[in-house]
């Protein structure tokens, strides 16, 4: 009996302890879940609030990109909108350059129209008086044609007729005479005045003339100072070069060194630079930029100085400043191998010589001369051809009506409007054209006496033609038997049309067409 109940009592506490385990397991349980949900809230809220600061990050970054490309639009636009106001001032100021030079012309052709109608109102006064002598001079001329009719017998009609015929047979002859003389006195006289005038205004110059090249040699004490011009790693060398803008060559050539530039004043600076750094002897960068600086003042003053100089050898005054700067400059500019500063002095020598054969105004002329190409010491720095440089800078400096015209004048631009610059284009004409006044590569003088036979050889009834006098005068042989003499003339003039429009030479070509006929026989 004690023995079932035992089991019973057993079996109970077994199923009691298997229920009190699974309470609290279950209890264990929940208390696990229920710290797993407390950490991944806080997980949640950590990642939470790193991506609301990520955010914040890009939106103030996006801003900070918005404001700097807003920034950057806007310095674009202002310099877009400066370059569109520069553009609009210098349209305006070249509208307002015609504007004035149409007012001028408007006031000249006023001044004509004025006076033609005066001179108008001179001829109708004229013509009446003239009507008036010719009524009475008709009734003259009725009173004797009556009396010479009853004298002579004849009519006035048949006596006219004679008189007439004969008159203009002897007037014909009288005419043809007078011209053909004329013309040949004149010839004669014109030829000889200009040669002789011409003549006497080359033989009073004497001036030098020098000619730059591209380089520029200076001298060194010794082979050692290459070394110190090219500096340790060539920091030296490429100081110099950068300050300069001129390529140093230094070469296997004893004791030089070669400076190479196209730019003369350039490499005139650097000549004067590199001398006084190699008598110094400290050469490093800093120096290098100090010398540079005080050799660019001093060609500066030198340039100004030698327009001054050629100012005070002509006697021309009250000349700008910035004309006589910018004249100083032809000091170093070249055309053709001539320098363009003495090429200026020649013609205005040439040109105040001949105003005083002429007995025109001589320093009007000299000074013409010597500015007609003033505009070619500002063609590297400003836009424009060297005579609207010129033209400008000497209307905005106050030269004169006769200057200005002289600067256009000399390049056909416009009409000669006065009597001293046909002189200023001839002597610029003679400066340019003299034998040595200009140099011209090999190739290109080659090449234009070629092309000048070529163009002879196109004609048609041309036997053979030869470029002659450095190309300054060509020789064309026609065949007799296909060419006339009223036709040579017909050649020679197409032949200089076709030079002038084709080819580009100083000075002025001689087209002479030879024909020449032979009769040959033999004697046995």
């Amino acid at each position: 009996m004690n023995t079932p109940l035992m089991a019973l009592a057993a079996a109970a506490g077994l199923i009691l302890g298997g229920l009190v385990g699974f309470v609290v397991a279950r209890g264990r349980e929940r208390s696990r879940q229920e710290n797993e949900k407390a950490l991944g809230r806080d997980e949640a809220s950590r990642v939470l609030k790193r991506a609301e600061e990520e955010a914040e990050n890009l939106r103030r970054a996006g801003e900070l990109a918005g404001r700097e490309e807003g920034f950057r639009l806007r310095e674009s636009w202002e310099r877009e909108e400066t370059r569109r106001r520069e553009e609009a001032e210098r349209s305006e100021r070249r509208l307002q350059e015609r504007s004035d030079s149409l007012d001028r012309q408007f006031d000249r052709l006023n001044q004509r129209e004025s006076e033609l109608e005066g001179r108008a109102g001179e001829l109708h006064r004229a013509e009446a008086e003239v009507t008036t002598r010719g009524t009475e001079v008709a009734r003259a001329e009725d009173d004797v044609r009556q009396r010479l009719e009853q004298l002579a017998g004849m009519s006035a009609a048949d006596a006219l007729k004679k008189l007439t015929e004969a008159l203009e047979d002897q007037a014909r002859a009288d005419a043809a005479n007078s011209i053909r003389e004329i013309k040949e006195q004149a010839q004669r006289e014109a030829e000889r005045e200009a040669k002789k005038i011409i003549g006497l205004s080359i033989q009073r110059m004497a001036a030098e003339q020098t000619a730059e090249t591209t380089v520029s040699v200076v001298q060194l004490p010794s082979d050692e100072m290459k070394g110190r011009i090219i500096g340790r790693e060539g920091r030296n060398i490429r100081a110099f070069e950068q300050a300069t803008g001129v390529d140093v060559i230094i070469d296997d050539t004893p004791e030089a060194v070669v400076l190479s530039a196209f730019d003369p004043v350039r490499r005139e600076v650097a000549r004067l630079a590199l001398e006084a750094l190699i008598e110094d002897g400290r050469i490093h960068p800093g120096r290098i930029e100090e010398t540079v600086q005080k050799a660019s003042v001093e060609v500066d003053e030198g340039m100004v100085s030698a327009a001054e100089e050629i100012l005070y050898e002509l006697g021309i005054h009250n000349v700008h400043p910035e004309i006589v700067k910018t004249l100083g400059r032809l000091r170093f500019r070249t055309s053709y191998g001539q320098n363009q500063l003495q090429h200026a002095k020649e013609v205005a020598f040439l040109a105040g010589n001949m105003a005083a054969e002429m007995g025109l105004d001589v320093q009007a002329a000299k000074r013409a001369g010597l500015l007609h190409d003033v505009g070619k010491g500002m063609t590297h720095e400003h836009e424009g051809t060297h005579v609207e440089l010129g033209y400008r800078l000497c209307k905005k400096h106050g030269e004169s009506e006769l200057v200005l015209n002289a600067i256009r004048a000399h390049h056909d631009e416009e009409p000669h409007f006065f009597a001293e610059t046909f002189l200023v284009t001839a002597a610029d004409a003679i400066s340019g054209s003299r034998p040595g006044a200009r140099r011209e590569m090999f190739e290109g003088y080659v090449k234009r006496l070629e092309k000048l036979e070529e163009i002879a050889m196109e004609h048609p009834g041309v036997e053979r033609c030869f470029a002659i006098q450095a190309g300054r005068e060509l020789r064309v042989m026609v065949e007799p038997e296909k060419v006339g003499d009223g036709e040579m003339a017909q050649i020679s003039e197409a032949v200089a049309r076709r030079i002038e429009s084709e080819l580009q030479y100083p000075g002025q070509i001689k087209i002479v067409v030879v024909r020449e006929t032979r009769a040959i026989d033999f004697a046995r």
